[in-house]
């Protein structure tokens, strides 16, 4: 438990520092806004990759979706809780020297519309903390690693959100870059937040002998709840990703290009 949080806390705030310093001295024309929202893209994008590489190691070494164990679904857990804490720090730190210029804004007032605009994932990285982590790390028992491989692996289209954001920093939206990748982060989060869930209910109906459709019905309701609660935000995401992508694609030339 210790050595996860430790290496999690130098890790994850240590990188953030050594990317915004690099890109600083490497794109001196960049602002500092710039620096630091890729900065904190690719922290993202690094704690994404390690999370789907437990995902894939625990999922395919859990025969038995129920009784198998694997020591990544605990231990990455405890990694993963300095990440959620430094990256709320981030998602405001984004904020802070997006507004600071603006002199009419006071400190009080930035953390406010920080609040207000980023409240979904707030809310999102505070249920992980106060609710996903005990029961991952306590109340499920022994039983399940191979469910908490799958929710490690719904972080593989973090990249693509990543660098989408990323080219619309660098007003890169017009390239074929921002399209292709555009489809991948679609293409992604539709099977790795989404399909997920049904990919989940299925894996435990043919260990059991079930049809997905018999599946909700002999599982604790509780776990019903649950993955209602965390599939809701996704297909909210997925919406917005969806009405992005369809603004693109529909627009004049000019307009994409501004």
């Amino acid at each position: 438990m210790l050595l996860p949080l430790a290496w999690g806390s130098l890790l994850f705030p240590g990188l953030f520092g050594l990317c915004a310093w690099g890109l600083r001295r490497a794109r001196p024309a960049w602002t500092h806004n710039d620096c630091v929202l890729i900065s904190t893209r690719l922290v993202s994008s690094v704690q994404a990759v390690l999370a789907t590489g437990s995902g894939i190691i625990i999922i395919r070494s859990c025969s038995h979706v129920i009784t198998d164990r694997h020591w990544l679904a605990r231990e990455y857990v405890w990694f993963l809780i300095p990440y959620m804490i430094y990256d709320s720090y981030a998602m405001y730190l984004c904020e802070w020297y997006r507004t600071r210029d603006q002199s009419s804004k006071h400190p009080l007032t930035i953390f406010r519309n920080f609040l207000s605009k980023n409240r979904l994932m707030i809310t999102h990285h505070a249920v992980i903390l106060f609710v996903l982590v005990p029961v991952a790390q306590r109340l499920r028992g022994e039983l399940g690693d191979f469910f908490v491989g799958c929710i490690f692996m719904a972080e593989l289209s973090t990249p693509f959100v990543s660098l989408g954001r990323v080219l619309i920093q660098l007003k890169q939206q017009h390239t074929l870059l921002y399209k292709v990748n555009g489809i991948l982060t679609l293409t992604t989060f539709f099977s790795c937040r989404i399909l997920l869930f049904p990919f989940m209910y299925w894996s435990y109906g043919q260990q059991q002998g079930l049809s997905l459709l018999q599946v909700p019905f002999h599982i604790p309701f509780y776990c019903n709840v649950a993955n209602a609660f965390l599939i809701a935000p996704q297909i909210y995401w997925f919406s917005l990703l969806c009405k992005k992508a369809v603004r693109l694609f529909d627009a004049p030339p000019a307009k994409k290009d501004g």
